[in-house]
């Protein structure tokens, strides 16, 4: 969300010093009780519901204070005692200082950064995405307190990642739409607390929708109109936002800067009042991308004028304006009879319901349910510990010829610690991070096991000599083991930059192929990226011993790669997105929205959903250095579909979901997990569900996921629930989402169970 001219930073600056906003000192945001002038007002009292606070508060507003509180740089109202409030602040995965409503230094100069999100998505664990997200939510409530963060964080970021060289890929949970909607639920619960009416911290699901291209081959996001289906809108895109407002009661949406079949997003009634308000029931406020009213006037030139821009952003549904384009232009839409004042009171209405369900009306921070938290609550022993257990949970491993992993102290007491990211530190947080509590670097994450021998290899990812091959050989002859850190970071994918290729940036390859023949040890190549990487090479070369992907593992991620290489801890990740060959881009343009294969164009599909083709590693892939097995141990093989009355329908060989009765229409799989292994271990077991095959049905869709720790010769059942309505269904070319008739197949690892889904005639009318 990297603003979009430099004239937008000079108006946030301007703003920001202008509505005296207070963010180094501890103030009482409204609602003092020590001033009389305001405390006894209505909407002061704690006793009163929410919603009649609101209308007390707006009923007392003008017309131009109402509009000031457009903008992401609220303006204070001085004689309410309301202060002026900065909404920007960002908590991808930590507390971050990339919006301007975030400062660190002095007492809060860093706060737990954890791994990226793609790497903790392939965790699959929805209790740890939790978890993360309650220490983060202490911490910036620690920092609110403090008076030097706010209480509302535009986080996360739940696009599907498409296309494999997408830059902002590393952001979001990946490419499957189920799991990035548990993720966003399950992040943003944590965040926010459980309480329906009251918010720890206000979080916001980005960016809707169909967004996921930043800048490729001369096309950029603020110019690209997302061609989509309804097919694939349903099926896939809004997916994750969808379980975000529905399962994770998110407090707010952010609208994207691109056009979806014409309309910019922050100016489409049907996508934010008709989808996200009454749709789905959003209980809070929908903001925009950073000046991207500014966008759909002045660059992709949707209106003809600036006021007509204001006007059908805010009568579509948008609330609040990242920029001070609605701030400028409100009052003359208004006065140009192109929106009306009460279009302005229902936005302001769903932001400041919003603040008061954070307590910012309440008075004194002290006597708030989190007024203790303060500086000794941030960069916590425990909090930097469920860092390194992320990091832990997250990392993948790839391959493991002999195996070759876990290397051993007492064998491979010297190792050759080689590659441009041998000595990462801020690479390991990857974008929209913070400042960290404090980094362990790969090569002192090795040397807590083994003496290093350290050599860069390259000067930097680019790799764009080979001076320092030699010497990197050297190393590698020399030592008992060999680890190669390699990969990519933000100057190769990175928001504003697409890659345009798959494979490791310039002589990387080269590199990795010499250290590998001099090597007299095992050779382990650990790669850091978001996006997937074409390594053919080195998953073919028998020279090459293992490969582990560590993504972009947090502040604790030289610890916790140097833990998962010596077996102190034992890798459980699963790739959460396919890893394709260099050639799948062949005719493929990212401006090709189609998540299907189209034959006629040489379309290949995308995701593991609808692609077939020959992959270096598929999507759910990872290693362990346990040995697990499964077996089904008792699941239903007919599960009758009721279908609502006279007015249900059976069209086909299809149900519509709205026509089933789905309450309490489950799948229960027990499932035995063995572990035939030599160490304990923890397996994550990934569930899919092949529909009957058609043209609308995917190859096969994750139905569930769960962790389980299993002791060496231990066996456990684990028993899965698979909604059928939300998880056996699919999405027909009109966009509606439909339960196939017939056999569905469940598939675990190797195992697998066919189960029935039969409509019910009693009362159906066939058409």
């Amino acid at each position: 969300m990297i603003l979009h001219k430099m004239a937008f930073l000079a108006a946030i600056l301007f703003f920001f010093v202008s509505s005296s906003i207070h963010v180094h000192s501890r103030e009482t945001f409204a609602c003092d009780t020590k001033d009389a002038a305001t405390a006894t007002l209505r909407f002061c009292q704690q006793s009163v519901p929410i919603p009649e606070r609101v209308k007390d508060l707006i009923g007392r507003l003008t017309f131009a204070e109402k509009v000031s509180l457009l903008g992401n740089t609220a303006a204070a109202i001085p004689r309410l005692g309301i202060k002026g409030y900065e909404w920007w602040s960002e908590a991808l995965h930590g507390v971050s200082n990339v919006g301007p409503g975030t400062k660190f230094g002095g007492t809060f100069p860093a706060a737990t950064s954890f791994p990226q999100v793609i790497t903790t998505a392939a965790s699959f664990n929805a209790s740890l995405w939790e978890s993360i997200g309650r220490v983060v939510s202490n911490e910036a409530r620690a920092m609110y307190n403090g008076g030097v963060g706010g209480l509302t964080y535009w986080s996360p970021n739940v696009n599907i990642l498409r296309d494999p060289r997408w830059g902002r890929g590393q952001e979001t949970p990946g490419e499957d739409p189920v799991l990035a909607g548990k993720y966003a639920a399950s992040y943003v619960r944590g965040l926010q607390g459980n309480d329906r009416s009251r918010l720890k911290v206000a979080a916001c699901c980005k960016h809707f929708t169909a967004y996921d291209l930043d800048n490729w081959n001369g096309v950029d996001r603020f110019h690209f109109n997302a061609k989509v289906s309804k097919q694939d809108i349903e099926d896939t895109f809004d997916v994750p936002f969808r379980m975000c407002v529905k399962e994770g009661n998110v407090a707010s949406i952010m609208c994207s800067y691109n056009q979806v079949n014409g309309v910019p997003t922050c100016a489409d009634p049907n996508l934010l009042k008709k989808t996200i308000r009454n749709q789905w029931g959003l209980n809070g406020y929908i903001v925009s991308d950073c000046d991207s009213v500014g966008v759909l006037y002045d660059t992709q030139h949707y209106t003809g004028t600036p006021e007509e821009a204001a006007a059908k952003s805010i009568k579509a549904g948008l609330d609040l304006d990242c920029g001070p384009f609605l701030g400028a232009h409100t009052i003359d839409a208004v006065n140009k009879n192109l929106l009306r004042e009460s279009d302005i009171d229902n936005a302001v209405i769903n932001t400041l319901t919003v603040q008061m369900r954070l307590g910012m009306f309440d008075g004194d921070i002290a006597t708030q349910p989190y007024g203790h938290l303060g500086s000794a609550h941030v960069c916590t022993p425990v909090h930097k510990g469920l860092a390194l257990e992320a990091a832990h949970q997250g990392i993948v491993l790839l391959k493991n010829l002999g195996p070759s992993l876990p290397l051993s102290r007492h064998r491979h007491r010297t190792v050759a610690v080689i590659g441009p990211n041998s000595d990462a530190t801020v690479t390991m947080i990857g974008n929209y991070a913070g400042i960290a509590c404090g980094y362990t670097s790969p090569v002192q994450g090795i040397a807590g096991y083994a003496r290093t021998v350290h050599n860069k290899g390259c000067a930097d990812v680019h790799c764009m000599d080979d001076r320092l091959f030699d010497s990197a050989a050297d190393a590698a002859r020399g030592s008992d083991a060999t680890v190669l850190l390699m990969g990519l970071d933000q100057s190769i994918e990175a928001e504003f930059k697409d890659r345009n290729s798959l494979l490791l940036p310039g002589k990387q390859q080269e590199l990795i192929s010499r250290v590998a023949r001099a090597s007299k040890g095992p050779v382990v190549l650990v790669l850091m990226s978001g996006g997937p990487i074409d390594v053919s090479f080195a998953e073919k070369d028998p020279k090459i011993s293992a490969i582990v992907w560590a993504g972009y593992p947090g502040q604790e991620g030289g610890r916790a790669i140097a833990d998962i290489l010596f077996g102190a801890a034992n890798p459980g990740g699963k790739l959460p997105m396919t890893w394709y060959p260099q050639e799948y881009l062949t005719n493929l343009p990212m401006t090709e929205m189609s998540m299907r294969a189209i034959r006629s164009k040489r379309i290949p599909g995308r995701t593991y959903r609808f692609y077939d083709g020959p992959v270096v590693y598929p999507f759910g892939h990872g290693l362990s250095y346990a040995r697990f097995t499964h077996s089904i141990a008792d699941a239903p093989k007919v599960i009758p579909i009721a279908v609502r009355g006279r007015n249900g329908t059976v069209s086909g060989k299809s149900i519509r979901v709205t026509h089933a009765r789905c309450n309490r229409l489950s799948l229960g799989v027990h499932v035995d997990i063995k572990n035939v292994g030599s160490r304990d271990g923890t397996h994550t077991m990934l569930v899919f569900s092949a529909p009957p095959s058609g043209e609308w049905a995917p190859r096969k869709q994750l139905v569930a996921f769960t962790r389980v720790h299993v002791a060496t010769g231990e066996s456990k059942r684990v028993q899965v629930n698979i909604h059928v309505c939300k998880y056996l269904s699919v999405v027909d070319r009109a966009g509606i989402r439909r339960i196939p008739i017939g056999d569905h197949g469940i598939h675990i690892g190797d195992e697998s169970h066919t189960v029935s889904l039969q409509a019910s005639t009693l009362g159906v009318i066939k058409s």
